[in-house]
């Protein structure tokens, strides 16, 4: 424990952010999870577990902490936030122990981000302008959205969607040759960098049906995604495709890339959610940080009730210090 720990943002008080996390930690040593701490509001603990927490006062404290008790560096009270039942104290929260989180993990007090399930509808009621939690710990690391990749990862498939939360009416008019390249080589980079992997294989689905059946149904992947693929080879970058999206993610399809870039949020998140669901993660790729992130959100119908299943959560720390410990031997 000579490394600094990993900061967890809590998350949504009202959501399953604090049991998942006091739930990993109760398995930390079953599962070999690097020392971390929560960064949020330790009522919020209590009131959905019963093991030891402790407070502490800066997250340099957690090492001495970890092995007897969840280290918990508290943020704030969001008042009587009860699980299940979302409002603007917890948003509020929420928002304070992630920017908290992201300054620590800046800082290099501590050595990576995992940040728990938001409420995005909670957020912007607060006045939080941004898509999402990947938007906004690229924008506080100082890099520009459309640089931040959004990579969903489980032991067999890596997805990343191109473009993410917008209308679907809206996909066509978004790609484009210049965001589909800028998106592919992050990808290959992200997979060097934080998964290891030499020389990353990148497949492409094509937007329509069939990949557009030679322009008969769609002609995004002749004009927009196979230049972008041609460019993408020319500078070196093992890149595929367009593929028809359903014959790309049988497990014969898997075995012949290492992430597949898909045009859409659902095109990408339906098969890893099918395939991973309690194991998958959300990791930003072309950040100074290494974030990560469950792959699931708040489920506040099961808040408070010790039904939330902590697999993902397990998976995203233990990818944060896995990936943290590459980036500091590189």
């Amino acid at each position: 424990m000579s490394q600094p720990p990993l900061a967890i943002a809590m998350g949504d008080p009202a959501g399953i952010g604090p049991e998942i996390i006091a739930k990993s930690w109760a398995v930390r040593g079953l599962r070999s999870l690097p020392h971390f701490a929560l960064v949020g509001d330790p009522a919020a603990v209590r009131r959905v577990w019963n093991g030891p927490i402790e407070t502490i006062g800066a997250i340099d404290e957690a090492a001495a902490v970890f092995d007897r008790a969840l280290p918990v560096l508290a943020t704030g009270n969001a008042g009587e936030v009860m699980p299940g039942s979302p409002e603007v104290g917890g948003a509020q929260a929420a928002l304070q122990a992630l920017e908290q989180s992201v300054d620590l993990v800046r800082q290099g007090a501590a050595r990576a981000l995992v940040t728990g399930p938001v409420s995005k509808a909670q957020l912007y009621g607060i006045g939080f302008n941004h898509p999402g939690q990947t938007e906004f710990v690229a924008g506080r690391c100082g890099v520009a959205a459309e640089d931040a990749v959004m990579m969903l990862a489980g032991p067999s498939l890596r997805v990343v969607p191109i473009t993410a939360h917008v209308p679907l009416a809206q996909v066509s008019s978004l790609l484009s040759v210049e965001l589909i390249v800028a998106k592919g080589r992050a990808t290959a980079v992200g997979l060097t960098r934080d998964f290891g992997i030499a020389a990353p294989r990148l497949a492409f689905a094509g937007l329509n049906p069939h990949a557009g059946e030679g322009g008969a149904i769609g002609r995004e992947e002749i004009d927009i995604l196979a230049p972008a693929i041609a460019q993408l080879r020319a500078e070196g970058i093992d890149a595929t495709g367009p593929f028809a999206a359903d014959t790309l993610f049988h497990a014969r399809a898997r075995a012949g890339y290492d992430a597949v870039l898909c045009c859409y949020h659902d095109q990408a998140l339906v098969p890893i959610k099918t395939l991973h669901f309690d194991e998958g993660v959300n990791i930003t790729l072309g950040l100074p940080i290494v974030r990560t992130s469950p792959d699931h959100g708040t489920a506040f119908a099961l808040a408070g009730k010790d039904r939330a299943h902590p697999g993902a959560m397990i998976a995203a720390i233990a990818l944060a210090g896995q990936a943290a410990d590459r980036r500091a031997r590189a």
